[in-house]
């Protein structure tokens, strides 16, 4: 038999942090992410906000979540969390980066090598100057991609 006075604490669902983490509290959100451990001023100075109550609750929101835990008022990361905007992006150190830069960077790179190593063969394998355009157009898509993904990143 369970005891009636017992508080059950849901872990919330994907789709639950999906619904609650955006705006202010998703700025709030990847300000921690960067800088591990926050404090209430710190976030309302970094984040331009009114007063120090709004950041309080932006962070008392993120710790409903299960997303921050606080200690002696200082709130720190407890749980990464994939948010439907931050998708497309990878967390390396401090710095978030979409993940269309790593496929540019190799595809690019591909595509100068073949064409600075194969250069002496295009006149007998007409292929490979093809390859290598089509290689070279690609890593323009990646590219394009990467930058505008970069744009539409939530900024904090």
């Amino acid at each position: 038999m369970t005891d009636t006075n017992e508080v059950q604490t849901a872990k919330p669902t994907q789709g639950m942090v999906d619904a609650d983490l955006k705006g202010n509290t998703l700025r709030v959100y990847l300000y921690a992410l960067k800088k591990k451990k926050v404090g209430v001023r710190e976030v309302q100075r970094a984040l331009l906000m009114s007063n120090s109550s709004l950041a309080q609750y932006h962070l008392n929101k993120l710790k409903d979540m299960g997303l921050v835990s606080e200690e002696n008022g200082e709130y720190a990361i407890s749980n990464e969390v994939k948010v439907d905007v931050m998708r497309n992006f990878l967390r390396m150190g401090t710095l978030i980066v979409p993940r269309f830069i790593f496929y540019a960077v190799f595809i690019s790179v591909f595509a100068v090598y073949l064409s600075v190593v194969a250069y002496p063969l295009f006149q007998y394998v007409s292929i490979l100057e093809w390859f290598s355009g089509a290689l070279i157009i690609c890593a323009l898509a990646f590219w394009y991609e990467a930058i505008r993904a970069w744009r539409s990143a939530p900024s904090v």
